[in-house]
């Protein structure tokens, strides 16, 4: 039987270990290892981690205007003068605004739709931001509404949605051109590929 000493120094490692394992991508190896690498780091690299984890949570908060992730709001880019009013580009997560940001070649707005529709996963219309891109639509001076969901089932199906509930507002709907992978993600989309498919979207 383990001595308490030994239960106080194996316990903490455990739990970080599942911890880790929680995380998307992060299987029982990968997570052994991170631990590993954070016990032998130095307590100045520990603590930098373990806060900045922390203040990820407490400073962060989704834009009330288009739901991405921010630290006042409305968010940097819904408070930007310099953006094009006129075009919204509809995106699945925050990490797609990111990856679309890097190519430099839209200066629209965006919404965050957090998910797509997948029924099989019982993700449904009502649980997406898709009922706030309709009344924004509604109220602003959109002209065109750019679908940059994921290339993938859900995607499509999410794609195919909101264009149903936009086209007969009378606002123009596009969607990135197939110059992107199909079923792959946009946050692991090369920025000249990515920047392509932007300059090449269609009307749907």
């Amino acid at each position: 039987m383990p001595s308490s000493v030994e239960h106080l120094t194996v316990e903490p490692i455990a739990r970080l270990i599942q911890e880790f394992n929680k995380l998307p991508g992060i299987g029982p190896k990968t997570a052994s290892r991170l631990t590993f690498y954070i016990l032998r780091a130095n307590e100045e690299q520990a603590h930098a981690l373990a806060n900045a984890i922390v203040e990820v949570k407490d400073k962060t908060i989704y834009c009330s205007r288009c739901f991405n992730i921010a630290t006042e709001d409305p968010c940097a880019v819904c408070n930007n003068p310099n953006r094009e009013t006129g075009m919204i580009c509809v995106v699945e997560e925050p990490l797609d605004v990111l990856a679309i940001e890097r190519t430099g070649e839209y200066r629209g707005l965006y919404h965050v739709l957090h998910g797509a529709i997948s029924p099989v996963e019982g993700i449904n219309p009502e649980d997406l931001k898709i009922r706030e891109l309709v009344a924004r639509v509604r109220v602003e001076p959109i002209e065109e509404v750019i679908v940059a969901t994921n290339s993938t089932l859900e995607g499509d199906a999410t794609q195919a949605y909101i264009s149903r509930e936009i086209v007969p507002l009378g606002i123009k709907v596009t969607r990135l051109a197939r110059g992107l992978p199909v079923g792959s993600d946009l946050e692991y989309a090369d920025e000249i590929t990515l920047g392509r498919a932007l300059e090449n979207r269609r009307e749907v």
